[in-house]
């Protein structure tokens, strides 16, 4: 009896855990996202930006031989209880749409990811996972998700990465 696994939902988490001197300046991305928020503009580039999705690419190869390449980023402030449900890939053009979203707590608070995915007919599953500052979250851009803030007393900061899979 043979196997093939046809296709795989996977999700990656954990801490980012910088060398000494190399640390996340978190105040660095949290005036960034306030910036693109205000004028309205891109997110801007900046080197703890570099270093976050450096560091997350070059972990990702190491450990799991994925080669990711950044697409897009931006920054999200979220006050609400609940996002409404949020889709990454584009349906009708999934040849430019993104393979992985990765979710960066900047600044967070009593925070939620949601993430929603099929397992054959086993329908409308969902993964539940706490964002904490300093940690990330990656999954297949093609999964739905919402952001749960569990609290209304603060803001709470988190930077998506979009990356490409070669």
């Amino acid at each position: 009896m043979e196997k093939k696994v046809l296709s795989e939902q996977v999700i990656y988490y954990g801490d980012v855990s910088m060398p000494k001197g190399f640390e996340i300046e978190q105040k660095v991305l949290t005036s960034d996202i306030l910036q693109s928020k205000l004028y309205n503009d891109k997110f801007p580039f900046s080197k703890t930006l570099d270093k976050l999705s450096t560091y997350i690419s070059d972990h990702i190869k190491v450990k799991h031989n994925i080669i990711l390449v950044q697409r897009e980023t931006y920054g999200e402030t979220y006050k609400e209880e609940t996002t409404l449900p949020m889709l990454d890939v584009s349906p009708m053009d999934l040849r430019n749409s993104p393979d992985f979203t990765l979710l960066y707590g900047v600044d967070v608070r009593h925070c939620h990811i949601k993430i929603y995915y099929d397992n054959n007919r086993r329908k409308n599953n969902c993964f539940d996972i706490e964002l904490k500052n300093n940690m990330f979250v990656m999954f297949p851009s093609s999964n739905l998700y919402n952001i749960i803030n569990k609290q209304k007393n603060s803001v709470n900061f988190i930077q998506t990465i979009l990356y490409e899979y070669l």
